[in-house]
This record gives structure tokens, sequence and C-alpha cells, in this order.
């Protein structure tokens, strides 16, 4: 069985903004918007997370550079 990839955080960046659009945009049904919106919920832990790791990487780079 194959293994499924990481996103990126460019990728999933792009995927939420896709469902952001279809959620403003589309008349979807109620289980459609929660689908998405839960997708989009994943998506964005998913970019937090990528971006606290960033931050604490270049905090400690700083430091590392500083001392």
């Amino acid at each position: 069985m194959a293994e499924k990839k990481q996103q990126t955080y460019e990728e999933a960046m792009k995927r939420l903004e896709e469902i952001v659009s279809k959620l403003e945009q589309e008349s979807l049904s109620l289980e459609d918007s929660l689908k998405l919106f839960e997708e989009g919920t994943k998506l964005a832990g998913l970019c937090n997370k990528t971006l606290d790791e960033a931050e604490l990487k270049i905090s400690t780079v700083s430091e590392e550079a500083n001392a």
C-alpha cells in the first residue's frame, strides 16, 4: 500500500484557499460544507504547525549565530 505524501505548506495553503472560495461562492449542502470545513480545519492546523516549526528553527539559528 502506498504511503500518503505529506502536503507542503504551499500545497496546504492552496487547497485551503480553494476551500474558502467554495464555501463563500457555492451553494453547498450542509454535509458538503461540513466536510470542507473539517478539511480546512486540518489544513489550517498543518499550516500553523509548519509555521511554528519554521519560527523555532529561525530562533535557534539566530541564537546560535549570536552566541
